[in-house]
């Protein structure tokens, strides 16, 4: 499977299938969860996740919004300082 961030018409910097499903795992989503946070409809996401399909920006754009909306962090593809493209959950201040 091709990450997305890799296809040429998308930028360096846009989320990755991997991701995808590793954000949804790390915060307990199932994609009915995603799809309805995220305004993307359930058969898109499955689609995407699958890697059938080539999302629009603005697609992948409101994925990772809802997101980041819940407490995700993105690490770029190109960041090898703690091992590359992955996601993490914000530091909660208390």
């Amino acid at each position: 499977m091709v990450a997305l961030a890799q296809h040429p018409a998308y930028p360096a910097g846009m989320i990755t299938t991997g991701q995808i499903r590793a954000a949804r795992a790390l915060i307990g989503w199932k994609q009915t969860d995603l799809a309805a946070k995220s305004g993307v409809s359930e058969i898109s996401i499955k689609n995407i996740e699958r890697g059938v399909t080539d999302p629009r920006s603005s697609t992948l754009g409101a994925i990772q919004t809802a997101f980041e909306k819940a407490g995700v962090l993105f690490l770029e593809p190109g960041d090898t300082r703690d091992g590359g493209a992955g996601v993490r959950l914000k530091k909660t201040r208390r």
